[in-house]
């Protein structure tokens, strides 16, 4: 195993962790945003305000894209197993 072969692993690996993370953080952002025009618009400024459905919506990215995101973990996993095994076996 050169380094090739490791900054390989090390971008597929960043590539993983930004497909998993991207999905709820973008929910989390729109619905931020969303209360903030609504907050904007009705000068409520209360910071609890916008917790609760962020929260929910997080929630439910994750429970909605909970199978792809196993799925791509799962993926990976393989892949790195695979490749120790090839290391272990050469």
């Amino acid at each position: 195993m050169n380094a090739a072969d490791i900054a390989g692993i090390l971008r597929d690996g960043l590539g993983v962790t930004l497909r998993m993370a991207a999905p709820p953080l973008m929910a989390g952002l729109v619905v931020g945003l969303l209360i903030s025009l609504v907050q904007a618009v009705t000068q409520i400024n209360e910071a609890t305000l916008a917790f609760v459905p962020k929260v929910l919506a997080i929630g439910v990215s994750l429970v909605l894209l909970g199978p792809f995101m196993f799925s791509t973990l799962a993926d990976y996993v393989h892949f790195l197993m695979d490749r120790f095994i090839a290391i272990g076996g050469s």
